[in-house]
């Protein structure tokens, strides 16, 4: 099976991403700023838990779907290194292990735990197939572009199923297309418990891809 090369869908989410991990180190790096500054002012000692840029360049990823692996490159150029790659096709799997990457074959969750433990990560990245079903599409293609007939349905059970997969102040960057059904993927992601946040839109010829930042709310 072919691995899903990347295309628009692949570049907005990287874009998105690497603004996304780029606020991440800035804001550790602003905290830790102001803690040098208010021990040069004071006697003030820093608590314990003040996460340095190594702490958070070491949170736990998993980029689900993970094809020819430009999300997790995304991360491994600024420098995180805890990635798990992931994805339902051998050869892409292959393809990520030769890159150096962990990877797992799985359908979404399936194969995601260790020890009989479930996995939890602190980001989760996915471009999911989000199209809907075309009858006339080859069977290769498809399940690199089909998430169900009214092309949402494969996005909710990756929603479900994440919500055992996240630690508590998890994230999930998700991708999806207005030919997805996208009024129907945010009303189940809030019945799931999730708030979710626009982060990055594009409108492309025949469709408009949106990126959402995802949290549960309890």
């Amino acid at each position: 099976m072919p691995i899903y090369q990347p295309s628009e869908d692949s570049y907005i989410l990287s874009e998105t991403l690497e603004r996304y991990l780029v606020s991440l180190i800035n804001n550790i790096k602003k905290n830790n700023q102001g803690e040098l500054i208010n021990r040069s002012l004071t006697n003030y000692k820093p608590s314990q838990n003040i996460v340095n840029i190594n702490d958070i360049k070491s949170i736990k990823i998993l980029d689900m779907g993970s094809g020819s692996g430009i999300q997790a490159e995304t991360c491994k150029k600024l420098g995180f290194n805890n990635i798990i790659t992931a994805d339902i096709n051998p050869e892409a799997v292959k393809h990520l292990k030769q890159q150096g990457f962990k990877s797992i074959k799985t359908d979404l969750f399936s194969d995601i735990n260790k020890k009989n433990k479930k996995q939890k990560f602190d980001l989760i990245i996915f471009n999911p197939p989000y199209l809907p079903e075309d009858k006339l599409e080859p069977k290769d293609s498809k399940q690199a572009t089909t998430a169900g007939k009214q092309g949402y349905e494969l996005i909710i059970k990756f929603l479900k199923q994440a919500k055992q997969h996240l630690n508590q102040q998890g994230v999930i960057l998700l991708l999806f297309s207005s030919l997805s059904q996208p009024l129907i993927i945010k009303k189940q992601t809030q019945v799931l418990g999730y708030n979710l946040k626009l982060l990055n839109k594009q409108k492309l010829f025949f469709e408009e891809l949106y990126v959402y930042k995802m949290k549960l709310t309890n």
